[in-house]
This record gives structure tokens, C-alpha cells and sequence, in this order.
């Protein structure tokens, strides 16, 4: 799923392509929401950067592994690790996902089997390093925030940090609050045409600090 909408500016010198997801926040399938979405505000669990880059071993991602006479089926994984941050973790929030982690297209089929759909569908597969943008203007959507601009908890300047519902998502608090990790430019509200989409409702331009 994709909590981030298209307008966003960032330079590639802020986005670090070392960190994959944690296996336990990995989306299912590209259509469902969780911690594997982008636009998820991470902290590091795992930097040993004495280990190896890329670890290997059997995962249930592979399918059936116990093949007799497989001299070697092993799933390859970046060592380093980030998972979704959670209430009072503002301080350790890293970035932004860029793209979302996901096992499955919309269709039930391994999204290994088509790496040029995974492209499309701006996703990564689970072990795969997800780029993480730690400054920039970005435009998310209201599945990465609580409440909503309707109702007040949204305006020009009010400062954001991260949600007690966890998944990564955000809420607002004073400007000045010193957990904000971004700050409101602006709000607006989409709407669908003949067919409602996942873009539709209302959205948030930040700018992280």
C-alpha cells in the first residue's frame, strides 16, 4: 500500500539504501495496509556493521527448501534492519519509506517472480534494502496519520510526531513540541472520479526536519 502521494522533493543524497524491514512488519500482498506500506517513519533495530552485508539462510518465502539432492537453497537478506517507531521512539526515527516491503502482488503471486512488476508497484521484497529518505517534502495520505484535517487536528505549522497506534504512522502536536519530527505546509483533500482509489481522502504536505 502506499501512504505517500506523488508530489514529494528530496535530494538523493538523503536517502540511504542500507536498512531492510524487519521480517515481522512485511506486507502480505501489495493491496493490504501495515508497516510494510511506504511512507512508514522507521528507526534502526539491527546496525552490526561488523556483520555481513547480506545474510543467508531457509525462509518460508522460498516455499518448500528440503528439496533432496539442493546442494544450496538459501534466501539472501540485508543484515541491517529497521522497523516501524513507535510512541516515544521520535528521537530515533531514521526517515521516511520510499517503498513499500510486500511478499505478493494483487493476485496471490510472488513478487520475486516478477521483479519488473515490483518496480512498478515502487515495491521491495521482504531481506531487501527499502530506501529511506531522512529529509524532503513529502505528500502522504490519511492512512499515515490519525485524525483528520476536518476535524482540526491539522493546520499550517503544526508540528508532527510519531502516533501511539503505531505502524509508524504520525500525529500532530505543537510546533515547538520537542518530539516533532516534521512540520504541516499544507493540507488538502482528493477526490476519486468514477472509480474510488487509494489516493482518495484527505492528505498532508511535510517537510521532515
Amino acid at each position: 500500500m502506499l501512504r505517500l502521494l506523488p508530489y514529494r522533493q528530496y535530494h538523493d543524497i538523503d536517502v540511504i539504501n542500507m536498512f531492510a524491514l524487519e521480517d515481522g512488519s512485511v506486507n502480505e500482498n501489495v493491496t493490504g495496509v501495515g508497516s510494510g506500506d511506504n511512507g512508514v517513519f522507521v528507526k534502526v533495530t539491527t546496525g552490526d556493521f561488523n556483520a555481513d552485508p547480506v545474510a543467508y539462510g531457509a525462509d518460508s518465502y522460498l516455499g518448500k527448501t528440503d528439496y533432496p539432492h539442493v546442494g544450496f537453497n538459501q534466501y539472501p537478506k540485508v543484515a541491517k534492519k529497521v522497523a516501524p517507531a513507535a510512541s516515544g521512539e521520535a528521537a530515533l526515527v531514521l526517515g521516511i519509506t520510499l517503498s513499500q516491503t510486500a511478499k505478493y502482488d494483487e493476485n496471490g503471486e510472488k513478487l520475486s517472480y516478477y521483479p519488473a512488476k515490483a518496480a512498478d508497484l515502487h515495491a521491495v521484497l521482504p531481506g531487501q534494502a527499502v530506501p529511506i529518505a531522512t529529509r524532503g517534502i513529502f505528500t502522504i495520505s490519511a492512512n499515515a496519520f490519525d485524525g483528520s484535517i476536518t476535524g482540526g487536528d491539522y493546520a499550517i505549522g503544526t508540528g508532527l510526531t510519531i502516533s501511539d497506534n503505531g505502524g509508524g504512522k504520525v500525529t500532530g502536536v505543537a510546533p515547538s513540541d520537542a518530539s516533532a519530527i516534521a512540520t504541516v505546509l499544507g493540507t488538502g483533500s482528493r477526490t476519486s472520479q468514477t472509480n474510488t482509489d487509494q489516493f482518495a481522502g484527505e492528505y498532508l504536505v511535510i517537510k521532515l526536519k
